[in-house]
């Protein structure tokens, strides 16, 4: 978790992280995994991109946001670049997971995966 954390200070310039922070120049991320996209976050003023991307942010959902938010959500407000590293994502999307009262349980590794190796995310 402490990895994820040190690379959420990245997007801290744009989001806050606590329970019923303020939205900065992006929403708030307190509870964000498993929660509506485009919707809700205290007021925040989505696109009209992320408006019309429905569904849930899921821990696939995020990876791919994450990777390249652009890209996978054509015309986003959200000008971060994306992080490339699969492993820093992993580690962020974890983070973001505990941010929560009842954080979503991790996914369950597929079976007939190795021993001890981490689901991907």
């Amino acid at each position: 978790m402490e990895k994820g954390q040190a690379t959420a200070k990245q997007c801290a310039a744009c989001h806050t992280f606590e329970k019923g922070g303020p939205n900065r120049v992006g929403p708030n991320l307190w509870n964000i995994v498993g929660s509506d996209r485009g919707e809700g976050r205290g007021g925040f003023n989505f696109s009209a991109a992320m408006k019309g991307k429905s569904g849930k942010w899921t821990f696939d959902e995020l990876n791919k946001f994450l990777a390249n938010p652009r890209q996978y959500i054509p015309g986003t407000a959200m000008t971060y670049a994306g992080i490339s590293k699969p492993e820093q994502r992993a580690d962020l999307i974890d983070y973001l997971r505990t941010l929560a009262d009842n954080p979503v349980p991790l996914p369950k590794a597929a079976e007939g995966a190795p021993a001890g190796e981490a689901p991907k995310k």
